[in-house]
């Protein structure tokens, strides 16, 4: 079974952000994506790397002791 592609718009909305910056993303080949001939799509996969590339670990502020 294949997965779902879906358009930069749709994934834009998955993933919470600005549709121009996605394609600007997937054009410099900074993120995952799939070109079918010139159409420009995203697999589930492609979207989940999206999300776990971007995961960072908390920040730990120490205090000062003064």
């Amino acid at each position: 079974m294949s997965e779902r592609l879906h358009t930069p718009a749709e994934a834009a909305e998955i993933l919470r952000v600005r549709e121009s910056w996605l394609r600007t993303k997937a054009t410099a080949r900074a993120i995952p994506c799939t070109f079918i001939g010139k159409h420009l799509r995203f697999s589930e996969s492609d979207i989940q790397r999206i999300k776990l590339d971007g995961a960072r670990d908390p920040v730990i502020r120490r205090r000062r002791s003064t």
